[in-house]
C-alpha cells in the first residue's frame, strides 16, 4: 500500500496521496466509484486505511479537490493504461509518405508498397509522392497519373482515397487511408514493363 523505496522522487511529487494531501477537506470517491461526499481530509485518510487503501488526490483543481480511495498500485497500473490509449489514438492521425518516382524499378516499387500497407494496417494515413524532375514534369497528366495508380494497384491493403490525385511543384500526390470493411487484397504484381527511356531510379 502507498509508495515503495522504489518509488521515484519524481513519481511521489506527481500523486499526492495520504498524509501528502495538505488540504483541509476533500470530496472522496469510494473504491466502487461511489461518491462518499465531502469529508474531513484526516477523516478521509483514515477511511482509506480502514480499508487497506490509499487516498489518491486525482483533481487537484477541484473545489474541494476531489480524492479517491484505491490502491496505490492499481491507480498506477490505470494511469499507464490510459496514458498508451491517448498515445495510440495520437498515432492514428500521424500522415506517412512515401515517395516513387517514374522509373521506379518493380522491386523498390513492392518494397515501398509493402511499407506502405503496413502503414495503413496501424491506422496511419499515407501520403504518396510521385516525385517528378526535368522533362518529366511537362508529361502528360493522363500518363503521369497512371505511373501512380500503377503503384497503387500493388500496395497489398484495401485502401480508400482520403484526398485525390493532384498535382503540385514537385510532382503528383495521392492521400490514402485504410479501408476496413474490407479484407486484406493479396500482394498484387506490376505486369507493365518499364520502357526503356525510363531511368531506374528508387
Amino acid at each position: 500500500m502507498g509508495f515503495t523505496k522504489y518509488t521515484s522522487q519524481a513519481e511521489k511529487e506527481r500523486v499526492k496521496m495520504n498524509e501528502s494531501i495538505r488540504v483541509p477537506e476533500v470530496r472522496v470517491i469510494g473504491p466502487d466509484g461511489g461518491n462518499l461526499g465531502i469529508m474531513k481530509t484526516p477523516d478521509a485518510i483514515a477511511k482509506a486505511g480502514e480499508l487497506g487503501l490509499d487516498l489518491i488526490e486525482v483533481s487537484p483543481n477541484a473545489v474541494p479537490p476531489v480524492c479517491r480511495i484505491t490502491d496505490y498500485g492499481k491507480f498506477k497500473y490505470e494511469q499507464k493504461k490510459k496514458e498508451k490509449e491517448v498515445k495510440s489514438k495520437a498515432n492514428v492521425t500521424e500522415t506517412k509518405v512515401t515517395q516513387v518516382k517514374i522509373g521506379t524499378s518493380e522491386r523498390d516499387m513492392q518494397i515501398k508498397a509493402a511499407k506502405a500497407a503496413e502503414w495503413l494496417k496501424e491506422g496511419h494515413r499515407v501520403k504518396v509522392d510521385l516525385f517528378l524532375w526535368g522533362r518529366y514534369k511537362y508529361m502528360e497528366f493522363n500518363f503521369l497519373k497512371e505511373r501512380l495508380e500503377r503503384f497503387l494497384a500493388v500496395i497489398p491493403e484495401h485502401f480508400k482515397i482520403a484526398e485525390d490525385i493532384q498535382k503540385g511543384p514537385k510532382g503528383l500526390s495521392v492521400a490514402l487511408e485504410r479501408d476496413p470493411s474490407k479484407k486484406n487484397a493479396p500482394p498484387k504484381v506490376i505486369k507493365t514493363p518499364a520502357k526503356a527511356s525510363e531511368v531506374a531510379e528508387g
